[in-house]
């Protein structure tokens, strides 16, 4: 496998950025890799960072280098701050940078493809809310999407938007007064319109320890898709908030993508 850190400006967020790169290499122990190629190109997992992390955190605190050179795909790591993947009211436009610049540029440095069989997203706490918002916002785009111990309720936590909490003062620098329910910020909400409209959903696969504080709210996400009749491929088992658990998981996640 090869790492790289990739410097490049983005004119959507309007300053120099980073992504963390995984590509695999062709060596005689890189079984996958010719199998992963689609006209000789990879399939990518994107993977997202949590609310207090970077594009470097995944590989600093799990081996998913190691990891994925038994699949032979491609892994992309993005920065976004503390922006929740959103169009912040009071920053910068991660959304339009996430979901559209991104996969431009990264696809314009490396052999990646662009076919929606052949990508995929995946993330931890904030990047878990922001795996299933892209997916379910851009299901063109993805075959399958993961969420490990994600903000999945992001939209039933407005009521305490008036605490003094940091991630609270956060989300105000990210939504404004804007209410998040029942809009593309909201995945209760996106996933029922899906639903409504016929409209053919990634694979998802939703993972939360009992002990997270994110917990109920998983829960909550998993009542919901169980009542549209939605199946996803779901792990409720013994953990907190933290990278033992998220190294555990990326690995089971890796093993039930769509390869």
């Amino acid at each position: 496998m090869a790492l790289l850190t990739c410097n490049f400006f983005s004119e959507t967020l309007v300053i120099n950025t980073s992504m963390t790169v995984i590509l695999p290499q062709d060596t005689n122990n890189q079984i996958g890799m010719k199998n992963n190629l689609n006209e000789g190109k990879f399939k990518t997992l994107y993977l997202l960072h949590g609310y207090s992390d970077d594009h470097t955190i995944w590989t600093r605190r799990t081996s998913i280098e190691r990891y994925v050179a038994e699949t032979g795909i491609a892994v992309v790591m993005p920065q976004v701050d503390h922006s929740f993947y959103a169009d912040m009211v009071y920053g910068k436009k991660y959304w339009t940078f996430i979901s559209e610049e991104l996969p431009r540029i990264a696809r314009s440095f490396f052999p990646l493809s662009d076919k929606r069989e052949d990508n995929f997203v995946a993330g931890l706490s904030m990047g878990g809310y922001g795996a299933f918002k892209w997916a379910l916002r851009k299901p063109d785009m993805f075959a399958a999407a993961a969420s490990l111990s994600g903000v999945l309720d992001l939209a039933n936590r407005e009521e305490v938007a008036n605490q003094d909490d940091p991630i609270v003062k956060s989300l105000y620098h990210v939504y404004g007064n804007n209410k998040i329910n029942n809009t593309e910020e909201d995945l209760f909400y996106l996933i029922k319109n899906l639903k409504e409209k016929n409209i053919e959903l990634p694979k998802l696969y939703q993972a939360c320890g009992t002990e997270d504080f994110l917990f109920e709210g998983n829960k909550e996400f998993k009542a919901h898709t169980d009542e549209l009749g939605i199946e996803t491929q779901t792990t409720f088992d013994p953990g907190t908030h933290e990278w033992g658990y998220w190294d555990d998981h990326i690995q089971r996640v890796l093993k039930w993508l769509p390869l």
